[in-house]
C-alpha cells in the first residue's frame, strides 16, 4: 500500500506472500521486519521510497523512489538484493510506477492507464493491459501459481472489477460489485474469492471468482467511510476470517466460516447458499469491531497473519477461531492482537504486542 500524501512518517507498508516478513518505506528509506518477533531485519538509509515488496522470504525487493532525490525517480523500478546491497535489474516508465505485485513466476507493474506483465525470470514483457486512469494503482495480486489472478478497477463511476489470469494471460471475467468506485480489493490466498469495497465504504463484498457476477455481502456500518485495507485470513480453503481498516480509526472483523455455514443450514444448495442470488441479499453475520485502533483518519494496514481452531470453552460441541491480527498505522506503530470468535458469535480482542517501527534499530543498516 503505497502512500502518496505527504502527511505520514511512512509512505508505504507491505506484507510478503505468506505474511511472514513485512516492509515499510519512509522518506529515509527502507525497512524490513519479521511479521513473527518484530525484528528489524534489513534497513537502506538512501532516500525516501513509495513502493516496497518483497518476494516471499528472499533476498529480492521491487522498490521505487519518492522522486525526492534525482536518482530515486517515481517512474524506475529497481530490483534489489538485500544480500549483496545491489540492484540486479532496473526498469524505466513514462509515468510514474504507482503499485508493484509479484510471484515466482509473474511481476506486474501498474502505472496510471497502463498495467505490464513480465516474466520474473527473464523480465521480457508479456502482455500489457490497457486501463481506466487508475490514479491510486488499486490492484489486488493472488500469489497462487494455481489461480494467478489480478483484479484492476473497470471503471471509473462505478465499483467494477476487471479479473485477469496473470498465469494464461488474458481476461476471466467482469465482476459489476459496487455502484460507487472501488476503494479497496483484495483476493484470498488461493485466488477463489476477491473482496472489494467502494469509495462508500458501508459495505464490503465477497466474490466467487468461478461465478463471476454473483456476490457476499457484510455491512461495515451505516455511515461512509474510507476502507484502507481488506485482508482474508490464511486458509488455502474456504478463508475463515476478513479484516477490514477504515478512516474511521476501528479494525472491522467478519466471520465468514461462521456466516457461511448459518446460511447453508437453511439451504439445500451448497453454492446458494453462500452466494445470494442477488447482489442486495445481505448477510450481516458476526462483526467485530475493534474501535479506536488509530486517530481517526490516520492510514492503516491490516493482514491476518494465522487462523487456528481451538476448543469453544463456551460449548463442549464447538470449535472457536483464533485470529492473529497485525496492524501497520502509517503513523508509524505496529499493533498485533489476538481476535478469539466463537460459535455464538461472540468474540474478544487482546492486545498481544505494540511498537514503534520508526525507532527500531537494526545491526544491518546500509547508508549512501
Amino acid at each position: 500500500m503505497a502512500n502518496h500524501s505527504s502527511s505520514y512518517p511512512i509512505l508505504c507498508a507491505s506484507f510478503n506472500q505468506d505474511t511472514s516478513y513485512f516492509a515499510i518505506g519512509t522518506r529515509d528509506g527502507f525497512k524490513v521486519f519479521d511479521s513473527e518477533t518484530g525484528t528489524l531485519c534489513y534497513e537502506r538509509a538512501i532516500g525516501g521510497f513509495i513502493i516496497v515488496e518483497m518476494l516471499f522470504s528472499s533476498s529480492l525487493l521491487a522498490i521505487v523512489g519518492a522522486g525526492e532525490q534525482p536518482s530515486l525517480s517515481p517512474r524506475r523500478l529497481c530490483l534489489f538484493n538485500t544480500t549483496t546491497g545491489a540492484a540486479l535489474r532496473e526498469l524505466n516508465f513514462l509515468t510514474s510506477v504507482l503499485a508493484i505485485r509479484l510471484n515466482r513466476k509473474r511481476l506486474v507493474v501498474v502505472l496510471q492507464e497502463k498495467t505490464y506483465i513480465y516474466d520474473l525470470n527473464s523480465l521480457s514483457i508479456l502482455d500489457t493491459i490497457d486501463t481506466v486512469p487508475n490514479s491510486k494503482g488499486l490492484c489486488a495480486f493472488s500469489p497462487s501459481l494455481d489461480g494467478c489472478f489480478l483484479a484492476l478497477p473497470a471503471s471509473t463511476t462505478r465499483g467494477s472489477v476487471l479479473v485477469y489470469n496473470v498465469m494464461e494471460l488474458h481476461s476471466h471475467c467482469e465482476i459489476d460489485a459496487h455502484r460507487s468506485p472501488l476503494a479497496a480489493i483484495v483476493f484470498s490466498p488461493n485466488g477463489m474469492y476477491i473482496a472489494t469495497a467502494s469509495e462508500q465504504g458501508t459495505l464490503i463484498r465477497v466474490h466467487l471468482i468461478s461465478e463471476a457476477t454473483k456476490s457476499y455481502s457484510f455491512r461495515r456500518g451505516a455511515y461512509p467511510s474510507t476502507i484502507f485495507s481488506l485482508s482474508f485470513g490464511p486458509s488455502t480453503q474456504f478463508p475463515d476470517v476478513l479484516v477490514a481498516t477504515s478512516s474511521s480509526g476501528s479494525v472491522h472483523a467478519f466471520s465468514l466460516g461462521l456466516g457461511m455455514n448459518q446460511r447453508s443450514r437453511r439451504s439445500s444448495s451448497f453454492f446458494g447458499s453462500i452466494i445470494p442470488d442477488s447482489v442486495n441479499d445481505v448477510l450481516d453475520p458476526a462483526h467485530h469491531v475493534l474501535h479506536n485502533v488509530v486517530p481517526a483518519g490516520v492510514k492503516s494496514y491490516a493482514v491476518i497473519r494465522k487462523v487456528d481452531r481451538v476448543p469453544d470453552t463456551s460449548t463442549s460441541e464447538s470449535v472457536a477461531y483464533r485470529a492473529t491480527v497485525s496492524i501497520i498505522t502509517y503513523s508509524g506503530s505496529f499493533q498485533e492482537y489476538t481476535l478469539i470468535i466463537n460459535q455464538k458469535n461472540e468474540s474478544s480482542w487482546r492486545l498481544e504486542r505494540r511498537f514503534n517501527l520508526l525507532t527500531a534499530i537494526s545491526d544491518n543498516i546500509i547508508s549512501s
